[in-house]
């Protein structure tokens, strides 16, 4: 890889950083942070970005419509949800799915939360295939 590529990937890499660092300092400030686990939110904001691409690997077989295709919200749920169902086990699959369905409520579209949920459910399937027996 030539040095002007490897620069041009490096400043980009530090637009993203600052980008997420700028997101996570104006929310800090804007709400009421002292009920939040910050660290928790910490991980989210910034490890969901960093592994987008891996979170959509995990949905697109899961999906009916391309990525392309979901709206903003949708899809930053369900990469939420695919990284908390993958890598927060602590974290029962009913509980992400809830969480991910009560944020789709809030945020996103008249009925996307029914398709959050599906999606997500399907996916649990696939990574939580244990827990949901055992919840049977």
């Amino acid at each position: 890889m030539s040095q002007t590529l490897q620069a041009a990937y490096a400043a980009k890499r530090k637009a993203r950083r600052f980008a997420v660092h700028e997101i996570e300092a104006r929310t800090r400030v804007e709400n009421a942070m002292h009920k939040v686990d910050l660290n928790y939110y910490h991980e989210l904001l910034t490890q969901v970005v960093a592994q987008h691409e891996a979170l959509d690997e995990l949905l697109i077989p899961v999906l009916d419509r391309e990525l392309n295709a979901l709206d903003g919200v949708e899809l930053a749920t369900l990469r939420l949800g695919a990284y908390e169902l993958r890598d927060h086990l602590e974290v029962p699959y009913r509980v992400v799915l809830d969480e991910a369905i009560e944020l789709a409520k809030h945020f996103g579209g008249a009925d996307s939360h029914k398709y959050i949920n599906g999606v997500l459910d399907r996916l649990s399937s696939k990574l939580r295939e244990a827990e949901k027996q055992q919840a049977k």
